[in-house]
């Protein structure tokens, strides 16, 4: 049978079988959990490459992805919109190497918010991912792809002879399913809130400091946040809350008073390096796209075009 079994129901997973399903793959997706409930849904988020490993393939992945990402925010209903905003640091900063993809100009003065010495002005993808999972479920039902609800032990059971390649696409639950050690959580925690009228995202981006971002969907604007390695906790930490609402208010004060709408907390899947290979696993091929951190969506097109070719690759050359 030339099925192709991709495990995970999150950005990365859902990407991969998208590419998959709309080339004519015969596509199953496996998941413990809806999209809705995956770290991805508990995501910001915002195509911002993210430090990570293999610097030279993530910069390939991260144009690939906003290229699609600008396309799909054409589409209302994607819930990806492009939106202009500001990353700054209260230390001297030069512009990344990504700016003059997205159209980065230095900041103004009057653009700096206080305690901010430098900046970059832009205008990328902010993605309402609650949304983008929905958009990405329909794409995938509409080309014939069906998701399944089961969670797999380990590799021996999910090559049961029933697909004759799988993707592993599960995050940090890649630990155990992979049985790789270098999997480590990185918990985040978001606020919603009431979107008062703000228009514009701002990123911190000072080194070393707390993680602050303002993100503003139609309604509302998503706060955060927290990066703690080594938590595995998903439980919702009210003091962690309180900083976040403390911090987002004091560089923009439109938030003041902004009621609470709700809090997200999510399990982002690092590795030392992103793993996108395939591994021969007894009759099947398992191609592994896991390890991205907090970078999966700024990655998500790039890597799924990649793993879904090899994917296709392994269906013409095994038995």
């Amino acid at each position: 049978m030339d099925r192709v079994r991709v495990i995970g129901a999150g950005v990365i997973g859902l990407t991969t079988a998208v590419c998959l399903a709309e080339t004519g793959v015969d596509v199953e997706v496996v998941s413990d959990r809806r999209p809705g409930a995956t770290t991805s849904a508990a995501a910001g988020a915002m195509w911002d490459p993210y430090f990570v490993e293999p610097a030279d393939q993530v910069e390939r992945w991260s144009r690939v992805t906003l290229s699609v990402l600008s396309g799909l925010s054409a589409d209302p209903a994607s819930g990806v919109r492009l939106v202009e905003g500001t990353q700054q640091s209260s230390l001297a900063r030069e512009l990344p190497s990504w700016g003059p993809l997205v159209g980065a100009r230095p900041c103004l003065p009057g653009e700096l918010r206080p305690g901010y010495v430098t900046g970059w002005h832009y205008r990328a993808p902010l993605v309402d991912m609650p949304r983008y999972l929905d958009h990405l479920m329909g794409r995938l039902l509409r080309a014939g792809g069906r998701l399944r609800y089961h969670r797999h032990a380990d590799l021996d059971e999910a090559t049961d002879g029933t697909a004759r390649v799988v993707v592993n696409c599960t995050g940090t639950g890649a630990r155990a399913l992979a049985a790789d050690p270098l999997v480590e959580a990185v918990r985040g925690q978001l606020v919603v809130v009431e979107n008062p009228g703000i228009g514009s995202f701002f990123c911190d981006d000072t080194p070393g400091a707390p993680l602050t971002y303002v993100y503003p969907q139609t309604d509302t604007v998503v706060l955060g946040g927290t990066a703690e390695p080594g938590n595995w906790d998903l439980e919702y930490d009210e003091e962690a809350a309180r900083r976040i609402l403390s911090r987002c208010t004091a560089v923009e004060p439109l938030l003041k008073g902004a009621r609470v709408l709700g809090h997200r907390v999510g399990l982002r899947p690092a590795r030392p390096r992103i793993r996108l290979e395939p591994e021969p696993y007894g009759d099947t091929v398992v191609v592994h796209n896991y390890g991205h951190g907090g970078a999966g969506l700024t990655v998500s097109w790039g890597c799924a075009h990649e793993a879904a070719e090899q994917a296709r690759r392994a269906l013409r050359f095994t038995p």
